[in-house]
């Protein structure tokens, strides 16, 4: 079982991750650059955007030039849409996002709750003991 300054040790540690998680969030997440790679052609494309929709590197080997213009300007625009649309999943999604700030509340709040309460408790035990010892 936890004593009290255990608990009031994990809600505190609980409310500055939460806090931490909203400030992050509230700046746009955490500045991990992402790319994003793509191939087309059989391999002999390979497209890398980066998470802002940035065409960062184009590799095209050379046998793929022999197809002509028209194949490589389709297999080319293939790679690329297919790049846009990996970066495009990590902004999808059908989940909700938390209101960070309101779990952070609900935390705080229970922390003063379960403090006090912890303290009846132990205030109680403590004075059934004595009345034990007292008997």
């Amino acid at each position: 079982m936890l004593g009290e300054s255990a608990l009031e040790r994990q809600l505190t540690d609980a409310r500055a991750l939460l806090r931490e998680a909203s400030r992050t969030a509230a700046e746009g997440g955490p500045e991990e650059p992402r790319e994003y790679v793509a191939e087309a052609a059989e391999g002999r494309i390979r497209v890398t955007v980066d998470a802002d929709g940035r065409v960062g590197a184009v590799e095209i080997d050379p046998r793929v030039l022999r197809e002509g213009a028209e194949y490589l300007a389709a297999e080319f625009r293939t790679a690329v849409n297919a790049a846009l649309d990996g970066r495009g999943d990590d902004y999808r999604t059908d989940e909700p996002v938390p209101d960070l700030d309101a779990v952070n509340s609900a935390v705080e709040r229970l922390q003063d709750q379960s403090i006090r309460q912890m303290r009846e408790m132990s205030a109680t035990i403590s004075e059934v003991m004595r009345k034990i010892h007292r008997s």
